[in-house]
């Protein structure tokens, strides 16, 4: 069965939902005189397309990897399984992979939802509005405890974007999250001495493999692919105070700037939760993330 794609747009941007697979998109792109050019990587087929070959995915009721075989809260341990063939712990919550329904759609705004009875012991339902405003795009994922205990919550998006030689970063941090080759945290370095993992300014992404939290963000970033005359800035309100970045070397074609509130394997890494960028959420309550993402062309 062919996958459902929503299309909103205004006169300088168009987006691709596809709410079967996470109420993910398909597509961002503007509308430049050289025709339509990608903001975050296209997906090459919607159809075949898993949650990982789309333009970006939401991440909820928490980001990344979390070890042990799940978690304990309040002196409660709440197992959780793998949920990926690949990957032997739990990643990215279920939000990312499940369908979603649509409540409502505008020419430039769209509104999906999804009740979740799961992963263990997380039961809430999710709401996200994206829209389109002069070429901008604006996330508003909202995430409401329906449990009957109270839970430690996280949320983030997942953008895929074009990596080219051109590439250039700046995003302001105070320490980067050191990992391990199971991909889990292995301690922490500073930022102020510099060096490749520090993007306080504009500076080109490693040419190895990065795969990397950085901590105390300031909700801000630019980036600047000078050789497509295209830059774009992402702002980021709280909760979304940790941000990763992801690629797997010089050779791909795309890299991962992702505004998270936790940095990998929070639930497990000890200390307050609220230290660790997590919320703990009442039955009833809920939590609220919002990012803008705004291209502009520009020459260099």
């Amino acid at each position: 069965m062919a996958a459902e794609t929503i299309e909103i747009s205004d006169a300088l941007a168009e987006v691709g939902i596809v709410p079967a697979i996470g109420a993910g998109l398909a597509n961002y792109d503007i509308r430049t005189e050289l025709g339509k050019t990608p903001v975050f990587r296209r997906c090459a087929d919607v159809n075949s397309a898993g949650p990982f070959d789309l333009a970006m995915n939401l991440l909820a009721p928490w980001s990344n990897r979390i070890s042990g075989g799940g978690f304990t809260h309040r002196g409660i341990f709440y197992a959780l399984e793998p949920n990926l063939p690949e990957e032997p712990y739990p990643i990215h919550g279920n939000a990312f992979s499940s369908a979603w329904v649509l409540e409502r759609r505008q020419p430039a705004s769209a509104t999906l939802s999804f009740l979740s009875h799961g992963p263990g012991p997380f039961r809430y339902f999710a709401s996200v509005t994206y829209a389109l405003e002069e070429g901008q795009l604006d996330v508003s994922l909202t995430i409401e405890n329906h449990a009957s205990c109270p839970l430690p919550y996280g949320v983030g998006l997942h953008p895929w974007l074009p990596r080219s030689a051109g590439t250039l970063l700046q995003a302001q941090a105070s320490r980067i999250v050191l990992e391990d080759r199971r991909h889990l945290p292995a301690g922490e370095r500073a930022l102020d001495g510099g060096g490749e993992w520090s993007f306080n300014v504009p500076r080109p992404l490693p040419p190895h493999w990065i795969n990397n939290a950085f901590l105390e963000w300031g909700g801000h970033a630019s980036i600047d692919w000078t050789d497509r005359q295209l830059s774009l800035e992402v702002t980021a309100d709280a909760p979304l105070t940790t941000f990763i970045v992801y690629s797997p070397g010089a050779d791909a074609d795309y890299f991962c700037f992702e505004p998270v509130s936790h940095p990998v394997d929070a639930h497990n890494v000890g200390g307050p939760i609220e230290k660790m960028g997590l919320v703990e959420l009442a039955p009833g309550s809920s939590i609220k993330a919002r990012c803008r993402f705004s291209p502009q062309r520009r020459r260099w």
